[in-house]
């Protein structure tokens, strides 16, 4: 399980990098690119190819980007995490949100071996003041006691 405190922790970071909002709409890189951005934070978007979705500039790699962010969240296939988490330590980001489906072993492993705070198998939606059905489901969690120790409703 993972522990509350590296939660709450990169929860206060305001400034994040976003690998995984996609060209294509709808999918749920982009919905976490939405939902944070309502709320403060400021995302700077990772993406190999595009220079920009939905009239976002994106940054091919961790090292374009314009200012230092406190975390990195993965929405994107478990065979790419481990490259882009040996980036985020190469340029200094010590904290790593990887999203269901975006972690793989070696790359949590990687995180834990270099004093990198990371949060895996959680949906950050559920963590970062959730509304509607991740509220609900955010709630329901807590009534089974699935939400990391230490967690308040």
């Amino acid at each position: 399980m993972v522990n509350q405190n590296i939660v709450e922790s990169f929860l206060t970071e305001k400034k994040l990098a976003l690998a995984g909002a996609s060209r294509t709409a709808g999918k749920f890189g982009n919905a976490v690119f939405k939902e944070l951005s309502s709320q403060g934070y400021e995302l700077f978007l990772i993406h190999p190819e595009a220079e920009a979705i939905s009239g976002v500039t994106s940054y091919r790699s961790l090292s374009e980007l314009p200012t230092v962010v406190g975390g990195l969240i993965t929405v994107i296939p478990p065979a790419q995490t481990k490259k882009l988490v040996q980036e985020a330590h190469a340029v200094g980001i010590k904290k790593v949100w990887m999203q269901q489906g975006s972690a793989s072993e070696d790359a949590i492993g990687f995180c834990q071996e270099h004093d990198m705070d990371v949060v895996h198998g959680e949906c950050i939606l559920m963590f970062a003041q959730p509304q509607g059905l991740h509220k609900f489901h955010h709630w329901l969690w807590g009534l089974f006691g699935k939400l990391p120790k230490g967690h308040h409703n």
